[in-house]
């Protein structure tokens, strides 16, 4: 929803998709270029949010920022809402459905996990707003439901 808010929201077709959310959605698969919405690279009036969509996944040319999830590790106490609030987390593990830390070692799943009293991020390739066959979503449950703001989801 981010970048399709930084479109034209017109439906022109022009790109070859149906839709700007059709186009929203394969612009952060990496399908499609910001240059392919001529409405926006050509037309003024979308000039500002031609540089809020370069702001937020890259330039023109359709080099894309990277996804990181980082924990600052001063702020971080240990609590563990991470671990039991990640959708990821609980598909693969039950426990956590249930509010409860993850009762096995960490899989290749798992994304976190708490380690001396510190969270880990441990694969971020799981994570629902990496695109994976078409699933990627605008999760931010992680950095939302942390109580001391140590989670933070940034593209880079």
């Amino acid at each position: 929803m981010e970048i399709y808010n930084f479109l034209p929201q017109t439906n022109c077709k022009k790109c070859g998709k149906d839709t700007c959310m059709a186009f929203a959605l394969e612009l952060l698969k990496g399908n499609v270029k910001i240059a392919d919405c001529t409405p926006l690279v050509e037309e003024e009036k979308y000039s500002e949010k031609l540089e809020n969509l370069k702001e937020l996944i890259g330039d023109e040319e359709g080099k894309q920022k990277e996804l990181r999830i980082n924990v600052d590790e001063d702020e971080c106490d240990g609590c563990g809402i991470c671990v039991t609030v990640c959708p990821v987390n609980a598909r693969y593990c039950y426990s956590t459905l249930s509010g409860k830390a993850p009762d096995y070692p960490p899989d290749e799943h798992q994304l976190f996990v708490v380690k001396g009293g510190k969270c880990e991020l441990l694969n971020l390739e799981h994570c629902r707003r990496v695109a994976a066959e078409g699933r990627e979503r605008e999760c931010r449950v992680c950095e939302t439901y942390c109580p001391r703001e140590a989670v933070k989801i940034e593209y880079v």
